[in-house]
């Protein structure tokens, strides 16, 4: 994961919104729930971005919940048929549901190193990764050599994710170089 500060991975991934409830009082940020209220009060639940969240769970002010993107209704669907599960619409335009998935894990390993949330986080990251990696890179590489595709996989390519896509288009012009390189080589 990439936690360059000047990354647009990282703050995609910083600005998605996670359900948390407030343990304590907390002055001053009655603001954010869009009230009138100058303080936050303890059981107030509220969605937050990441990037504030984080700091105010790691120092006791909230308890977060696991958010929408790791739920067991997506765990499920992705040991089902993972290359059907559109990541993409889990996380917004633009977002990474795996640079997400990674900081919810780390946060929860700092949270509570005793739970197994945090590494059955990362399990399903890495399962949901390598199992749509090969129909990844098949998808890639036949656009890459002008093969195109079907429905299916045009549906598979509008849920990819951002890390996803990047590699797609890295595995699409590695084989359209290597067709160009094999067409060179013909002539010959």
């Amino acid at each position: 994961m990439d936690n360059d500060y000047w990354s647009i991975e990282g703050i995609y991934a910083q600005s998605q919104k996670i359900d948390c409830t407030f343990l304590t009082d907390v002055p001053n940020l009655g603001h954010l729930d869009g009230g009138d209220e100058p303080n936050i009060a303890a059981q107030t639940k509220m969605q937050l971005p990441f990037w504030l969240a984080g700091p105010l769970i790691i120092n006791g002010h909230a308890d977060p919940w696991v958010p929408q993107p790791f739920r067991l209704r997506v765990q499920k669907a992705l040991n089902a048929e993972p290359k059907s599960v559109k990541l993409s619409q889990l996380v917004g335009t633009g977002g990474s549901w795996y640079n997400f998935g990674s900081q919810c894990s780390d946060l929860w390993s700092i949270i509570s190193p005793d739970e197994p949330f945090s590494h059955e986080l990362a399990e399903v990251l890495q399962k949901a990764f390598r199992s749509r990696m090969v129909e990844l890179v098949d998808q890639a590489q036949n656009f890459g050599t002008g093969s195109g595709g079907d429905a299916a996989g045009n549906e598979f390519r509008e849920g990819l994710e951002s890390t996803e896509r990047e590699l797609f288009l890295l595995v699409q012009k590695s084989a359209q170089q290597a067709k160009q390189w094999a067409e060179s080589t013909e002539k010959r």
